[in-house]
């Protein structure tokens, strides 16, 4: 009688890497499970409006995750979210997950498609108004700033995009940068400069947070000068980049610096049977597309790998 709990491949994360690598490999006939803490679509669930997607004029994060999804599970991937890991075993050629449910799956193959987290500005009064003023998600709590004032934190795509996306809730949006220049590719700076909704403060970083029962307000600090200045907000959005959440595989795959994991063309790690795909991955670009192209990458090689070693 077939193991219900053994699969020939465990996807441990469920944003486009994670999903793609679902239907690639649900749609081959391999059995497929996916496993992810949060919501199926990971980060991309909370970008108000993806435009660049290929074939896709303009979608909304969460339903692109959702349809992901459905096409997983309509090639018959078994999709389980909000599912946390207690243990697990990469090494050997039965991999091992045990979730804190105490359910135990092997696999012959792993995906990691972990994905990464907003990064933090680490700085006082952070912790104490998250969620009281304080957010990471445009898409999340835009609307309950509706005509307020609000500082954006960053200086890439994300912030820029989100930025002008916020200006259909916000009466003002200061954008606080730490250079004197923004990374973001040209068209984000050029439709944030022509936003009348829109100012800048440049060479700047927030310094605290401080308020009462809620946020009111931040000290902004001159990168240059040193000087601190109050400036009264109603809410302030941090988008400063990512975390890479590999924490809990450190020591079971390699990994650079950052916390990175690094992978070959075919998306392998250092473990045999062990592949690696989306923005965990130590490389230069993160887009959706890039961690579909990860995950489909990841998929293709971990099938073959599968493959190799029934002929073995």
């Amino acid at each position: 009688m077939e193991n219900s709990n053994h699969f020939d491949v465990i996807i441990l994360g469920g944003g486009p890497a994670g999903l793609t690598a679902a239907i690639y490999l649900s749609r081959a006939r391999v059995k497929t499970l996916l496993l992810t803490e949060g919501t199926p679509g990971g980060q991309m669930t909370l970008t108000h409006e993806i435009a660049n997607y290929p074939g896709i004029e303009k979608i909304n994060g969460y339903m692109l995750g959702s349809v992901m999804k459905k096409q997983a599970t309509a090639f018959g991937a078994l999709v389980r979210g909000n599912v946390d890991i207690s243990s697990f075993s990469l090494d050997g050629p039965a991999k091992r997950v045990t979730t804190a449910a105490g359910e135990t799956y092997t696999a012959g193959a792993i995906i990691l498609a972990t994905g990464g987290r907003s990064r933090t500005l680490g700085v006082p009064g952070e912790d104490t108004f998250k969620g009281k003023g304080i957010s990471y998600c445009a898409t999340c709590d835009g609307d309950f700033f509706t005509g307020k004032e609000i500082v954006v934190v960053g200086g890439g795509n994300s912030a820029l995009e989100e930025a002008v996306s916020l200006t259909k809730y916000a009466t003002k949006v200061t954008i606080v940068h730490q250079f004197d220049h923004f990374q973001a590719f040209q068209y984000a700076v050029d439709e944030a400069k022509a936003n009348p909704k829109i100012s800048f403060v440049m060479s700047s970083t927030i310094a605290s947070f401080y308020g009462d029962e809620k946020l009111e307000g931040v000290k902004i600090r001159n990168l240059i000068t040193g000087e601190d200045t109050d400036f009264r907000t109603d809410g302030v959005f941090i988008f400063i980049g990512y975390v890479p959440n590999t924490e809990w595989l450190n020591g079971h795959v390699k990994m650079n610096e950052r916390g990175e994991i690094i992978t070959g063309p075919d998306m392998s790690t250092n473990i045999e049977g062990v592949f690696s795909a989306g923005d965990a991955n130590a490389k230069r670009y993160r887009q959706v597309t890039t961690a579909v192209a990860d995950g489909t990458i990841a998929a293709l090689a971990a099938a073959d790998y599968l493959h190799s070693q029934k002929r073995n």
